[in-house]
């Protein structure tokens, strides 16, 4: 459009200033065959420049004659393609509004025709699974996945919505395809930790942990929260396994984690198990006189009995030391259950639960009144823990 502009300003030009050339002396002779023609120099070059311009015009007129015809065979075509954006656009309004029944229908439509159909057929399966229709969901993502760049993609929304649907072991397998490494995307390596975690996968979540904290997936925090929480099941379950298990699963801590007496009270537990008691007991009260903590007193009346009257004794001579620790009081009061010497221990429990009540803690007090007779005052412990 601005090039014939420019030829017609030319031709303007041209003829505003023809008057003014009129004087300039020329002549032009051409002869072919019998046809003889003869003009001057400016009306040749006039019309020289009005030929172009006539090409010029022919040919813009021939491409949009052209173009007329190829987009009126392909009319249809385009229709299915505006269509196919207009219902994208519907679909992804719907999705926000959680309008989940029409954001299926119409990201299905526009998936057709639609620029991104792998993009389209997964919001569709998205909005299928919140409609709990899994046929759907899974026939969406089974066209999405025909798409090669979108498999993974597939794959990965098929692990978070079996996760969801509380499929873990299709879930699983999905997953061990994608196989989570340090070099995985964040989704995936998110996914994993959330099964890892469903399936109680210990070992799997251990060798884990390391990679999503890296990864900035979680933050210290959650780290060590997450950690302890793995190593404490690792023990635990070793400890239901065999003693070559338990001693395996005690040295994959970290040097430091062996000194934490979460680890070592539930690794005295299992001690005990395989008929290692008196290690179990000498690493327990070593603890307690060190570092006494609420793991090391729970786990000490599990480990004890009453026929350990030296250990008994060392523990009772702490009471001057850590007399006014609930944890104390109640491993105390838990001891003297053990030999059934409940007067003495209604009156540990009762200071327990008088400094730090649990509901736990109020139904040994009642028991140790139900034990020396006292019903009245067993069943007022007994409400106190019910609305505990």
């Amino acid at each position: 459009m601005i090039r014939a502009l420019i030829y017609l300003v030319i031709v303007i030009i041209g003829l505003i200033a023809s008057p003014y050339l009129s004087w300039l002396k020329g002549y032009i002779y051409i002869a072919i065959g019998d046809y003889e023609l003869e003009t001057s120099l400016v009306f040749a070059m006039f019309a020289a420049v009005m030929f172009y311009v006539g090409l010029v015009l022919l040919e813009m007129l021939v491409v949009w004659s052209v173009n007329l015809v190829l987009n009126s065979r392909l009319l249809p075509e385009k229709w299915r393609r505006k269509a196919a954006r207009k219902h994208t656009l519907t679909g992804a309004l719907a999705l926000a509004e959680e309008d989940w029944s029409t954001a299926e229908k119409a990201m299905a439509r526009g998936a057709d025709k639609g620029e991104i159909p792998a993009l389209n057929l997964l919001a569709a399966a998205r909005a299928a699974q919140h409609r709990n229709d899994h046929d759907a969901r899974d026939h969406y993502l089974n066209e999405a996945a025909k798409d090669p760049a979108a498999y993974k993609a597939v794959l990965t929304t098929r692990v978070r919505y079996l996760l969801q649907q509380g499929e873990l072991t299709r879930a699983r397998a999905l997953l061990d395809e994608l196989n989570p490494t340090s070099k995985s995307k964040p989704p995936v390596l998110g996914l994993a930790l959330d099964l890892y975690r469903a399936q109680e996968d210990w070992s799997a979540l251990k060798l884990l942990l390391p990679i999503v904290k890296k990864r900035g997936i979680i933050d210290e925090t959650e780290h060590q929260q997450l950690n302890a929480e793995v190593n404490l099941a690792l023990l635990k379950q070793a400890a239901g396994q065999n003693e070559q298990a338990l001693e395996k699963a005690w040295h994959w801590l970290s040097r430091v984690e062996r000194k934490q007496t979460e680890f070592i009270a539930q690794y005295a537990l299992g001690l005990a198990k395989f008929e290692r008691r008196d290690e179990a007991i000498k690493l327990l009260m070593k603890q307690a006189k060190q570092q006494p903590t609420q793991a090391i007193f729970d786990a000490l009346p599990q480990v004890l009995t009453p026929a350990d009257l030296d250990a008994r004794k060392q523990l009772f001579e702490l009471e001057k030391k850590l007399g006014e620790q609930t944890e104390y009081q109640a491993c105390i009061a838990a001891l003297y259950d053990q030999s059934k010497e409940f007067r003495e221990s209604q009156k540990w429990w009762l200071r327990v639960c008088q400094q730090s009540p649990t509901k736990q803690r109020w139904l040994a007090l009642a028991e140790a009144c139900e034990h020396l007779g006292e019903q009245n005052q067993a069943l007022q412990n007994y409400r106190k823990a019910a609305i505990f």
